[in-house]
């Protein structure tokens, strides 16, 4: 059946610096084009940097004048998330945005990062965690906006306290909850952090429902050669608009909770449609495991031991 278009605005972004994990195809490199259209300079840091110029080369296709580069980032090693954080904290600039998209889900086998990390946790929380706290001089001077991606996975589940890295009884997707919960009580509780201390960030959460990126697909870097099964009944039901998102529709709420200036700082924005699978975007309400203040506490606590990541303010 046809659908009916999505999509939201944009606002003037000319003269704002925006840094977008996760940006060199899918959903991520849909927002990197929407933000450069938009007038921003956006800094791609990513894994793959002949992916990253791909990115680049496809955003100045249709934006010549666009103001995007790319920089060298692996989340999953806690030694390249510090290298970032000194070369742009060496650029000077002010961060006005951060989106935290980049992500990894459902590896054949456990494995661990660089550090030794149960990789989805490692990659899609710790990684995202300590690039905060590396990046924040820049943030506060920027009075930025961060807007991190959790999943509809992050709805139940919860924090793994007894085996944060899953070494006994590992189970893929339980730990991949785990990873988007962690990351989801992160960002809320940056946000009550900075409005504690004065920091003048804003950070909020988005998911993007369901669609056919490039999660599911074939990830030959974390062993997985083929696509998961489910990623062809996703991709049917999003061309035949059953339900299900589009890459481009899922890029839009971590767009809107990023940009438009009645975003509010502390909520949740995802699809709005039946199960919050798709549809246009909006605010939602705050998932279950997202909601405690004291859990949000420990994990911080957690995640600064286990990345060696202090929050320095001064």
């Amino acid at each position: 059946m046809p659908r009916t278009p999505i999509d939201i605005t944009v606002p003037d972004l000319s003269g704002q610096r925006a840094v977008i994990t996760g940006a060199s195809d899918g959903m991520g490199l849909g927002m990197a084009t929407r933000l450069a259209a938009a007038g921003a300079e956006v800094i791609i840091p990513v894994r793959n940097l002949r992916k990253g110029a791909a990115a680049v080369s496809r955003i100045r296709q249709s934006h010549p004048d666009a103001k995007v580069s790319v920089r060298d980032l692996d989340l999953s090693s806690l030694a390249s998330v510090a290298a970032l954080g000194s070369t742009l904290r060496a650029e000077g600039h002010p961060i006005h945005l951060l989106i935290n998209n980049a992500g990894v889900m459902r590896p054949p086998n456990r494995q661990t990062t660089a550090d030794g990390f149960e990789v989805q946790l490692g990659t899609n929380h710790l990684g995202h965690f300590a690039l905060v706290g590396h990046l924040l001089p820049l943030l506060r001077a920027g009075r930025a906006r961060v807007t991190s991606q959790v999943s509809v996975a992050a709805s139940r589940g919860g924090i793994n306290w007894d085996d944060l890295n899953w070494e006994r009884s590992y189970h893929v997707m339980r730990a991949y909850r785990q990873s988007k919960i962690a990351f989801g009580l992160f960002g809320l509780e940056l946000q009550r952090r900075s409005a504690a201390h004065g920091w003048g960030i804003t950070s909020n959460l988005s998911h993007p429902g369901v669609a056919p990126t490039s999660l599911l697909a074939a990830r030959p870097e974390l062993g997985r050669d083929q696509a998961v099964p489910q990623y062809r009944l996703i991709r049917a039901m999003s061309a035949h608009g059953i339900l299900l998102g589009t890459v481009e529709t899922a890029a839009l709420p971590a767009l809107m909770a990023a940009t438009d200036p009645g975003a509010k700082p502390g909520a949740l924005y995802g699809p709005s449609g039946p199960g919050n699978l798709g549809g246009r975007p909006a605010e939602q309400r705050m998932y279950a495991p997202l909601r405690s203040v004291e859990e949000a506490t420990r994990l911080w606590e957690a995640s600064e031991r286990l990345t060696r990541t202090a929050f320095v303010t001064a």
